[in-house]
């Protein structure tokens, strides 16, 4: 919800139109607006009105909610307030439950209730009514000026605006692009408007080999700002020539434009008749890794990571490409930089990876490999130490005798305890307990048992 603001009167507004007239609870009603004493008349309920507003991020629009709208105890806009015997007011629903639970005080003011009365603030309900309907009924005509526009854009690009006129080109097109652009990203109600008018056809066919980056990037923007796209649309975006000015873009556009071309690429492999070849291109993997290399765009990496690891799940002769363009090593060294929630995806694309020779390979060979998996078991998540688990396994059961004795100087060992000593599920007790012994085979006793009470120690 939006911040609050102090009511400016000091006393309790009776007249509700002199209220909103006056501006006493922010901007005076301007011409067109619903008159404060029709708000009862609003054919839209009241709770409803305030869903579809917070929703649409215009819970206040540019003015906050008076603070006497607010229930002290949810802080949130009251609905049906009631005032206690103390003078205090909350939503009906909240105080109800707070003496429900044996309560016999004031919420706001801890003084003892002498009587447990809610009494019906009907003129507070009025205003609330009032304030929120005039926020609604601005929220609604802005709503219909933004929709009018983004439909006079489509049928501009289109060629189909009244007068007819021919499609727009160039620069011209590029600016209309880029407006509607802004404008499904601040209304996310407007993507229906420019449905509705054709806009999708629009933009896919705009996606061509003869299509500017430009005129590609606003596009492409636009269709993954939540657009409805249908099976023919979808259709249409995965022939060659549009994935391949995707692909493109992915390698050479600008950061936002990059996680949008991974963004409507991943909306794509989830439609039936995808072809999973599709995602078998060596330039698109390479645009992808760099992408999740760059920390300095935090939604990049995860939008990276998540198109990878579908990759990695639908087309399994891509995990062999994906390790050849060194995707093993460059996962391990940025696992420890990652944010929590990217940690899980990125070990899923190395589990994946590690089904396949070259993977296990990569996996053993990177230096990084055991301390950074290590480091991970019982941390992060229950499926971020299997993985982990599941690496430090296939490494050490390739290589034992070079393996098992750096996981133990890493710290493995009293790892392993922990989660044998956890509530883990059992087959991943069991897991660890197996690992343990093939380390334990492949280092000297006295010093397998001292290096775990000393890692155990230290921790």
């Amino acid at each position: 919800m939006p911040q609050y603001q102090e009511l400016p009167c000091g006393g309790q507004v009776l007249d509700i139109d002199t209220a909103l007239k006056d501006g006493i609870l922010g901007a005076a009603l301007e011409p067109g607006d619903a008159a404060a004493g029709d708000a009862g008349k609003q054919p839209v309920e009241l709770r409803k009105m305030m869903d579809e507003l917070d929703a649409a991020g215009d819970g206040g629009g540019d003015e906050a909610v008076p603070a006497v709208f607010i229930c002290p105890i949810s802080l949130e806009p009251m609905v049906d307030p009631v005032t206690l015997c103390t003078g205090q007011t909350y939503e009906r629903a909240n105080i109800s439950r707070w003496l429900a639970l044996g309560h016999r005080t004031c919420p706001t003011t801890m003084q003892e209730l002498w009587d447990e009365t809610l009494t019906p603030n009907a003129t507070l309900r009025q205003l609330i009514a009032a304030w929120f309907s005039r926020r609604y009924t601005r929220f609604k005509k802005r709503s219909a000026d933004f929709h009018g526009r983004a439909a006079d854009l489509v049928h501009g690009l289109r060629g189909t605006a009244v007068p007819r006129r021919q499609p727009l080109k160039g620069q011209a097109r590029v600016a209309a692009l880029r407006e509607l652009r802004t404008l499904a990203a601040t209304h996310q109600s407007v993507t229906k408007a420019i449905a509705e008018a054709g806009g999708v056809a629009l933009l896919t066919s705009l996606l061509g080999p003869f299509t500017s980056h430009a005129v590609g990037t606003e596009a492409v923007a636009i269709l993954v700002s939540g657009v409805t796209l249908d099976a023919d649309a979808k259709a249409a975006l995965m022939e060659p020539a549009k994935v391949s000015l995707v692909v493109d873009m992915l390698n050479e556009g600008a950061a936002d434009t990059k996680i949008n071309c991974v963004r409507l690429i991943r909306i794509l492999m989830d439609e039936r008749g995808f072809r999973p070849e599709t995602v078998a291109s060596l330039s698109l993997l390479v645009g992808v890794m760099r992408l999740i290399r760059d920390k300095r765009h935090p939604d990049g990496v995860v939008a990276g990571l998540e198109l990878l690891n579908s990759i990695c799940a639908v087309h399994r002769p891509a995990r062999s490409m994906i390790v050849s363009i060194g995707a093993v090593p460059q996962l391990v060294e940025l696992l420890p930089e990652l944010a929590t929630e990217c940690v899980e995806p990125a070990l899923d694309i190395l589990d994946a990876l590690s089904a396949v020779p070259d993977g296990r390979a990569a996996l053993k060979d990177c230096p990084r490999t055991i301390p950074n998996a290590v480091r991970l078991l019982m941390r992060v998540s229950e499926a971020c130490t299997r993985r982990a688990l599941s690496m430090l396994w296939t490494v050490c059961r390739m290589a034992p005798e070079e393996c098992a004795p750096a996981a133990v100087e890493a710290g493995l060992a009293a790892k392993l305890l922990l989660v044998i000593q956890s509530g883990c599920p059992p087959e991943l007790k069991q897991k660890a307990s197996e690992l343990l012994k093939l380390c334990r085979l492949n280092y000297t006793d006295t010093l397998f048992i001292s290096k775990c009470k000393l890692t155990r120690t230290i921790q």
